[in-house]
């Protein structure tokens, strides 16, 4: 059984300038971030920071769970 999923959200805007979320988490050893509907999302150079460590984090998460 895979233990609780760990999952981060960035905040972000999509193509019309609405407020959106990213997430990011890890499933059976990959990656995967989920964009907003439309998949664009617009993000300011501090949300680029906070996608950069959630991706980071979830790196190190999956990189655990390889075997």
């Amino acid at each position: 059984m895979e233990p609780t999923r760990q999952q981060w959200y960035v905040n972000c805007r999509d193509a019309a300038g609405r407020r959106r979320d990213m997430s990011v988490f890890v499933d059976r050893g990959n990656v995967v971030v989920v964009s907003p509907p439309g998949a664009t999302a617009v993000l300011s150079p501090l949300e680029v920071g906070r996608l950069r460590a959630a991706l980071r984090d979830a790196a190190v998460v999956a990189a655990s769970r390889e075997d």
